[in-house]
């Protein structure tokens, strides 16, 4: 269902909203991403919305206004709780419903005809982007990263093993660790730089310090709208009914701790102290438009018949656009704007969304709406393209330059992590994801 196209993606539709029109505007009518607000600065419960232009619509004031009915109008009163898990366990027909209903609101077209409240009505249910503060939009239940990029594997095994081979089962299954759901955060996270046990060159006992190879991981969250019962199955070929959208991801990442504890089980301390998510979920339905094959080279093992169908071949990747920008406290203060360190895409992951939640769930596992997944960093098949530091700087090696002369092995206080992320195809709009910051902060020991 996720992969229909319909009206909702007829790039000549344009909104009332003129801000929604603009050629550099994130959030054309065709995206309609969802997250969780409320006005900046004041006691107001947080609800849901969605992205349209400069603008966030309220839909709890827009539900109260009575511009809903049937489906739409249940699904648009989920979105008015704290978080949006009510809405997501509707199921994609209620989703595409409010989509659609939306898409019509905002559309712009003969008002004589328009159905609902008009148009002095809905500008009243806008509320400015730049006046309100988001919230985790769902609360999470359980958060699990997946490994799933083989240019990164590729990249990782040859900076930490002699013969640069990837772990054989890599080519087998998407790979994950369980991670930590209370550390996450919103874009604009202050993450402090972490303390943990470490084995530094040449000593033989390790020591409790101050990272000091910090470093980020360029990822998709992937939102689950609808689980399943404990003890079943998700078919590989339903597996995106179940996935509500995606949203930005920053997999902060201690390497030198990381090291030392990751043997022979996997990252604890090194990924548990903070995880960046932007706030808005583009949905399933938006990224339509930007399917693409998903290709296995044919000397690789050929995925097992419960991560295999038709249709994971056929459009089984998703064309989007990802880059990483750095600004540190000089380039800030000088008015520089951050340094670009990567651009690549997301198509070029080995497994897919599909593959990833059909396998977390082969076993019997329960997912439940609100879950988050992690992709796992991204990174393509050059050394621009990769995901993470440990790989742009060859473990530290080999620092990268600053237009400001500054370089960089690993991040430093004060630097701030810009993640961005769209989708762009002749003949549709280009859709965005808006922005991921986080901010490195000092060492704080209790």
């Amino acid at each position: 269902m996720s992969m229909r196209l319909d009206h909702t993606h007829d790039a000549s539709a344009k909104s009332w909203l003129e801000s929604a029109n603009r050629n550099d505007t994130p959030f054309p009518l065709q995206n309609l991403p969802f997250g969780v607000f409320r006005r900046a600065g004041t006691e107001e419960g947080f609800r849901g919305g969605v992205a349209l232009g400069d603008r966030v619509i309220d839909l709890g004031a827009l539900t109260d206004a009575g511009a809903f009915d049937g489906l739409a109008a249940e699904a648009a009163r989920a979105c008015a709780r704290p978080s949006l898990n009510e809405f997501f366990g509707l199921g994609p027909v209620a989703w595409r419903a409010l989509r659609h209903a939306l898409f019509a609101l905002f559309k712009m077209g003969d008002t004589s005809r328009r159905v609902g409240p008009g148009i002095d009505i809905l500008e009243k249910c806008l509320v400015a982007q730049s006046e309100v503060e988001y919230g985790v939009p769902a609360q999470i239940g359980d958060y699990t990263d997946f490994y799933t990029s083989i240019d990164h594997a590729r990249n990782i095994v040859k900076l930490l093993r002699p013969d640069g081979v990837v772990s054989p089962n890599f080519h087998w299954m998407p790979i994950a660790y369980h991670g930590r759901v209370s550390s996450i955060g919103l874009s604009g996270q202050r993450v402090r730089r972490p303390f943990g046990q470490r084995l530094t060159a040449g000593n033989q006992v390790p020591e409790v310090g101050t990272c000091a190879k910090l470093d980020y991981e360029l990822e998709l969250g992937i939102f689950i709208g609808t689980g399943n019962e404990k003890g079943t199955q998700i078919s590989v070929e339903s597996a995106e009914e179940h996935v509500f959208g995606l949203c930005l991801l920053n997999d902060w990442s201690a390497r030198d701790i990381q090291s030392w504890e990751s043997a022979p089980l996997g990252p604890f301390l090194a990924k548990n102290f903070a995880t960046t998510l932007s706030p808005w979920i583009v949905t399933m339905e938006a990224l339509a438009p930007f399917r693409a094959q998903w290709t296995r080279p044919e000397s690789d093992p050929q995925p097992l018949p419960y991560l295999s169908s038709p249709e994971t071949y056929a459009s089984g990747a998703i064309d989007i656009q990802l880059e990483v920008a750095l600004e540190t406290g000089d380039t800030r203060r000088n008015g520089m704007p951050p340094t670009r360190l990567t651009h690549t895409s997301f198509r070029h992951q080995y497994w897919t969304i599909a593959q990833m939640v059909a396998h977390h769930t082969v076993g019997g596992c329960n997912l439940r709406s609100g879950d988050l997944l992690g992709s796992g960093t991204i990174s393509g098949p050059t050394r621009r393209e990769a995901g993470a530091l440990i790989e742009l700087t060859e473990a530290g090696e080999s620092p990268i330059k600053l237009p400001n002369g500054e370089a960089r092995s690993f991040l430093e206080d004060g630097d701030v992590v810009v993640m961005t992320g769209w989708c762009e195809r002749p003949g549709y709009a280009r859709i965005g994801f808006g922005e991921n910051r986080g901010e490195v902060v000092p060492a704080k020991w209790a």
